[in-house]
């Protein structure tokens, strides 16, 4: 994701649609100034999605970007990523 210019952030919200079943996915998030090299604002680990709390999960960040990359690693109830929004705010 490019947010336009480098911005503090605070945490990342996850959501699921609500209908889907509970699952936990193992989510890493990286950031980077100029779209190239990227680092760590968050490592990699495991996110229970539940359906009675919404099917959304908050990840805290500590950092600055300007692009934003949310990374996928592991799924329990689908072999690949699922994601239906991703909210980035600040501190």
């Amino acid at each position: 994701m490019d947010l336009g210019s480098p911005l503090a952030l605070g945490r990342a919200v996850v959501r699921l649609p609500a209908g889907w079943g509970g699952r936990s996915q193992t989510i890493a998030v990286s950031g980077s100034a100029d779209g190239t090299a990227f680092s760590g604002l968050k490592a990699a680990a495991a996110y229970g999605f539940d359906p009675a709390s919404g099917n959304a999960v908050t990840l805290p960040l500590t950092g600055t970007a300007r692009y934003v990359r949310i990374t996928v690693s592991a799924n329990t109830a689908w072999p690949a990523a699922q994601a239906s929004e991703v909210e980035l705010w600040a501190p």
